[in-house]
């Protein structure tokens, strides 16, 4: 017997998997749902989960564009920490999560429903993030995992389901799909099937937002990048909101080649897997970022974000995007961010992005310092005693060393 639900949110693309999980909800637990459908940016065209929820007998439906606040209110605040997953991967996936439990509690809260449901499988990170996210603002919450507790295990028993119970096919969904795909303003996830292999090259077909860098234009192209408070403001003098920009820097990326990764990860539940990962505009903030904070950060600020970037992202990447050490860590690199203020010119050529020149009216960067030539305000001398007295404990260690081989 079915512990009773009243009513649950969930989160639905249109797409076949949440069609049938919308009917299997329905059937197994005879209860109201509400679907609810955010556009991330991802480039598809959301009427039609409207219509095919409708069809489906769903009478509250919560279509959003979420673009403005993913940008401004997640994907800004994690790029003013240069946050790289082991090193290289941007978060795309990961940071879109968290917005979407906010979104579901919310809406869950608004229609009086006692549930809410994801699409996510029991093998994979999403999983984790979506309900972290709903405990974290909603502890009492039910959460209905189907992939964790239905026995449609199979493409052929979720493709009866559907026919079983009237519901759409598009042609290209009745095939295995070559392979998996997430999108969102920031990125372009792919997995599975053709990707399996780490051995093998992503074919051609995985790409959707770059070209190929050996065939992008032979001539570079040349952005600037405005800051404000850490955060990017302007594209070549232009102001725009979040979202705009995002996309801007996109657009510039794309044709160029930038923003390609081909990553074997370490999921979150243990196992290793392989994504192949398009971020050209979040490829061209992150290496802008970087160099304006060159300018504008102390040494020993600049190393401390550093040192606790990693953790950061691994508090992204698993999910804890609403624990206390997250948000913690949020408050020291935004107090961080108070000077970083400045533009950033950088050249894009053939997948590479390279800082072509930086400038900053708090610059810490002080040429009459460092100036091969004459100068006036350093003594060279003073050189000597700050390397004498680093070097007066190896010293110390030496000599008693010398004397223990002795």
């Amino acid at each position: 017997m079915t512990d009773r639900v009243k009513k649950v949110v969930l989160a639905y693309s249109g797409g076949l998997d949440t069609s049938i999980i919308l009917r299997w909800l329905q059937e197994t637990y005879g209860c109201e749902v509400v679907t609810f459908t955010a556009d991330l940016g991802q480039g598809e065209e959301l009427e039609p989960a409207r219509r095919k929820a409708e069809m489906a007998g769903v009478k509250e439906i919560y279509i959003e564009d979420l673009r403005e606040e993913f940008v401004r209110d997640f994907v800004f605040p994690m790029f003013r920490a240069n946050a790289l997953y082991e090193g290289v991967y941007l978060l795309g996936t990961s940071i879109a999560r968290p917005l979407i439990a906010k979104r579901q509690i919310e809406i869950a809260r608004a229609t009086g429903a006692d549930a809410v449901c994801h699409g996510a499988t029991g093998k994979g990170n999403d999983q984790v993030r979506f309900e972290l996210g709903y405990y974290a603002l909603a502890p009492d919450i039910r959460v209905i995992a189907p992939w964790r507790i239905w026995d449609l295990d199979s493409r052929s028993k979720l493709l009866a389901f559907a026919e079983a119970h009237q519901i759409p096919i598009a042609k290209d969904k009745r095939g295995e799909a070559p392979f998996s795909v997430d999108a969102n303003l920031l990125h372009t996830s792919s997995e599975g099937k053709v990707l399996e292999d780490p051995a093998q090259e992503p074919p051609d077909y995985v790409y959707q937002r770059t070209v190929a860098p050996e065939d992008a234009p032979d001539t570079p192209t040349y952005v600037t990048v405005a800051f404000e408070r850490g955060d990017a403001v302007a594209v070549d003098g232009q102001r725009l909101t979040p979202a705009a920009l995002l996309a801007r820097l996109n657009a510039l990326g794309g044709p160029n080649g930038i923003g390609r990764l081909d990553l074997v990860e370490n999921r979150f539940v243990g196992m290793k897997s392989r994504g192949v990962y398009e971020t050209p505009g979040g490829t061209i903030l992150h290496s802008a970022h970087r160099a304006i904070e060159s300018l504008t950060l102390d040494r020993g600020a600049a190393h401390l974000k550093d040192e606790l970037m990693p953790r950061y992202a691994e508090l992204i990447y698993n999910g804890f995007w609403f624990s206390p050490e997250r948000e913690m860590l949020q408050s020291l690199i935004d107090k961080s961010q108070e000077a970083v203020t400045g533009e950033v010119r950088l050249k894009l050529y053939k997948g590479n992005v390279t800082v072509a020149g930086r400038s900053s009216p708090n610059s810490l960067y002080s040429e009459a310092h460092v100036t091969f030539e004459r100068d006036s305000v350093y003594d060279q001398r003073h050189a000597e005693g700050f390397i004498r007295l680093q070097a007066l404990r190896l010293r110390l260690l030496a000599q008693r060393n010398g004397r223990l081989r002795g």
